[in-house]
């Protein structure tokens, strides 16, 4: 066995100082004496320059790339046109093209791309009449002025699990730490149940937040609406006369006897194009009061719906403003995708 030390490669200005000592008529003993490099360097590196003219590292040293430029430009469009696309299929594609690549190296070529494995965010399955009317909304209200976003009430209902977030959270931890009662969430068989919820906020805070018991038919719906929508317009000062009440296309909402008693209520509003969440501003504010709720740890569903209605009061104004402020994004995010879903 070789027990030697690799030598360390010398720099650049030794090599120069090896070739000025040469040209000087110094000899190669002389030469390695006065640099302290092996004696047999110094004819390769004086070699190397009547050769090549430098004493630099030439191109081409170490091992060949199995992916040159025109290769990865293939892998990119594979993956570009159908980013499910495995490294393991790409490398079978490859494969039966004549060119043997390992899925390892494939990984490799797309992360120095950018791309990235990721796991793909969920999103409403959207149709073609979705997007259609998605995009007929977003270019309908893009030039409405802000004053008009200002006085929109959002409406929608959420679902509280008690222990529904295990799954989310995280703990730094020693590994034989698993299971200490401080690094464990507790869990109850389907999730320990859950309070259904409805709120409301516009752009100067956060409006009703009524718990909806048992399942809500749309008479249940209406009671809600009639208990809860008026006081929040007027504890959060929005225009009598130019308001608009905002709600999604939920069966409850559209059914006939909802229709009829929204009429007699002669509410203005706003047309909502089916399968948008990401055009409501609410669901920012329910995942803040998920969290906050869960950072209290509930333990029975009377705590659940206490802290829920402690945390939706809590919410700061800001939050709401800046979410109405900004919501012509969106509306530009919409037109942009062409009626597809949006990072909101």
């Amino acid at each position: 066995m070789d027990n030697r030390k690799r030598r360390r490669e010398l720099s650049q200005d030794i090599r120069k100082k090896i070739i000025d000592k040469h040209l000087k008529g110094k000899g190669y003993k002389t030469i390695s004496k006065q640099l302290e490099v092996p004696v047999t360097t110094v004819p390769h590196i004086i070699q190397k320059f009547k050769t090549h003219g430098t004493v630099a590292n030439l191109p081409g040293r170490g091992r060949k790339r199995k992916i040159d430029d025109k290769l990865k430009r293939r892998i990119v469009r594979i993956v570009s046109k159908e980013p499910r696309t495995t490294s393991k299929e790409i490398k079978g594609e490859l494969q039966g093209q004549g060119t043997s690549v390992s899925d390892r190296t494939i990984r490799r070529c797309l992360s120095q791309s950018g791309l990235h494995g990721r796991r793909p965010r969920r999103t409403p399955l959207l149709k073609k009449n979705h997007k259609k009317a998605r995009l007929e909304f977003a270019k309908m209200h893009v030039d409405k002025p802000q004053s008009f976003w200002e006085d929109v009430l959002w409406t929608d209902e959420t679902k509280l699990e008690l222990f529904g977030k295990a799954h989310q959270l995280y703990v730094h931890r020693l590994k034989n730490q698993a299971y200490e009662e401080k690094n464990t969430v507790p869990t109850v068989k389907h999730g320990g149940g859950s309070v259904m919820f409805w709120g409301c906020f516009a752009a100067s805070g956060t409006g009703c937040l009524e718990c909806v018991l048992g399942k809500m038919k749309s008479e249940d719906y209406q009671g809600i609406l009639e208990r809860n929508v008026l006081p929040s317009v007027r504890k959060l000062g929005l225009s009598r006369r130019s308001w608009v009440f905002q709600q999604d296309n939920d069966p409850k909402h559209t059914a006939k006897n909802t229709q009829e008693w929204l009429r007699e209520k002669r509410w203005t509003i706003l047309k909502w194009p089916s399968m948008s969440p990401d055009l409501n501003p609410i669901e920012h504010l329910w995942k803040e009061l998920k969290h906050a709720i869960w950072r209290r740890h509930p333990s029975n569903l009377r705590q659940l719906e206490q802290f829920a209605h402690e945390e939706w009061a809590k919410i700061p104004v800001d939050s709401c403003r800046m979410l109405i402020d900004k919501y012509r994004n969106r509306l530009i995010a919409v037109i942009a995708s062409k009626g597809c879903a949006t990072k909101y």
